[in-house]
């Protein structure tokens, strides 16, 4: 029998502050173990934790982001259970009145996955496995996290892949959080159940813990969908568990049978006051809030970029904001964006690379670049140039002479001797040109660099050669 898949996910987003939820320890990532926790976070007796002002700030942000009602009085309660990486024996999170609630995050087919609610909550300590031991480092305890749970809208893995990837990218707009998965800084926990096409009722479902890649989130999703299927085909229940992800296998491994909401015994944190946001606040963080990823999306394709470029584009923040401050300085669009795209990208190898877009060269200086392409610079040039000067952050009037960036709208008798004979050698194409066949012009530039070199300043070219075969 085939089976609708139903998933729901529980993103954890750690903040991009710079001290804890509720001291004053340094969240920078890395350190050395246990030296990046004091007697707060580390939950010894008589100490009373602070809560951050801007962790707060951070998840209405989100929730804006994300369409959310922002919660005018919210509070702080504390989850009970034991486990090594969380010294107090509670974690304290929100449970019944969070910051956000009522969101949505919209897929490119226009179908909208509900968000239930946006909580903050403190991160745990982190377990080491070395040598048959078990270590706890606690320096990540006490990092504030955003919870973003997701209603069960998600329908396969490719929805639940674009559902996480925009919502990384959204989180990173705004300045709330870099998602690194690979550090962590981003977690799913992936909720999956099947049901027969056509049921309301939910199925059982199982939980995948602490998932932190996107590509291992689509296999476990494709694996746990093969797993319940041949349970429920042969007549078997599928049973409420807590699973993790094997990557070396490609399959799901028990770990505990799952627990409730009651089970946790959650009651009000009483040493953290009920705090509001009030609607003036939420404006006065409305109007800080930067163009988020569908609206940039919208806002290139306007400009008559294309699909796959704009795709490419608008995926890293510090990007577009290179691009914006290039066209804002003159550069055109469509060449700005095939350089950054097609040049700049392909010298940067890794994803964190693009994320953090460090370049030698400022987007004045790629401006200045562009804009001399604009005025005629072959682009194969322009290219050269680029990656020249971005090797060795000199500008374009120090990689190329006067003489290659000689651009001039004056007719240079040598350039119209060559084009003369371009077209007394391409009878085809300027017979082509002339009927209509607008791109046969392009074997003209091509002979006419092989001619005048590559340096030739083709938007001239084009006038001349234009002229030429209306006489």
């Amino acid at each position: 029998m085939k089976y609708e898949m139903v998933v729901g996910l529980e993103t954890h987003v750690e903040l991009a502050t710079a001290t804890k939820i509720f001291c004053g320890c340094t969240t920078s990532f890395g350190g050395k173990p246990n030296t990046h926790c004091c007697p707060i976070c580390t939950g010894q007796p008589g100490t009373l934790p602070l809560l951050n002002k801007k962790v707060v700030e951070y998840a209405v942000r989100a929730g804006l982001a994300t369409h959310c009602e922002i919660n005018r009085v919210s509070h702080m309660d504390r989850k009970n259970y034991v486990y090594p990486d969380l010294p107090k024996a509670y974690q304290i999170s929100q449970f019944d009145e969070p910051v956000c609630k009522n969101g949505y995050v919209q897929l490119d087919s226009g179908k909208r996955i509900r968000i239930l609610r946006i909580h903050i909550e403190e991160d745990a300590g982190k377990l080491v496995h070395e040598g048959g031991c078990t270590y706890i480092d606690y320096n990540r305890g006490g990092v504030p996290l955003i919870e973003i749970v997701s209603e069960p809208d998600i329908s396969s893995p490719a929805e639940a892949k674009e559902y996480i990837e925009k919502l990384q990218l959204i989180m990173r707009f705004i300045g709330v959080s870099d998602c690194k998965m690979q550090e962590g800084s981003m977690r799913c926990d992936v909720n999956v159940s099947l049901r027969p096409f056509g049921q309301k009722e939910y199925g059982t479902r199982a939980e995948i813990k602490n998932m932190n890649s996107v590509s291992f989130i689509v296999k476990a999703l494709e694996y746990e969908y093969e797993r319940q299927s041949d349970l429920l085909d042969s007549g078997e229940k599928v049973t409420q568990d807590t699973l993790r992800y094997d990557e070396s296998t490609g399959a799901t491994v028990l770990m505990r049978r799952k627990e409730d909401a009651q089970d946790y015994r959650y009651f009000p944190e009483p040493d953290i006051l009920t705090f509001t946001i009030s609607p003036e606040q939420v404006a006065l963080i409305q109007k800080t809030m930067p163009e988020l990823p569908d609206e940039k999306k919208a806002k290139y394709l306007a400009l008559g970029l294309s699909e796959k470029v704009v795709s490419d584009l608008y995926r890293y923040k510090k990007a577009t904001d290179f691009y914006e401050e290039a066209m804002q300085r003159g550069a055109s669009s469509g060449k700005a964006a095939s350089y950054i795209v097609g040049t700049i990208y392909s010298t940067l190898a890794t994803e964190e690379e693009k994320e953090n877009f460090a370049l030698r060269i400022t987007a004045a200086d790629f401006a200045e670049l562009v804009s001399y392409v604009d005025k005629g610079l072959d682009f194969a040039v322009g290219k050269k140039a680029l990656l020249t000067m971005l090797e060795t952050g000199k500008k374009v009037t120090q990689v190329l002479s006067p003489a290659e960036l000689n651009l001039s709208d004056e007719e240079d008798p040598q350039l119209v001797a060559y084009c003369k004979e371009v077209i007394a050698e391409r009878a085809q194409a300027v017979a082509d040109f002339k009927s209509g066949r607008e791109t046969a012009i392009y074997s003209l530039y091509g002979a006419l660099k092989g001619k005048a070199g590559k340096t030739v300043n083709i938007k001239l070219a084009d006038k001349i050669l234009r002229r030429l075969m209306a006489e």
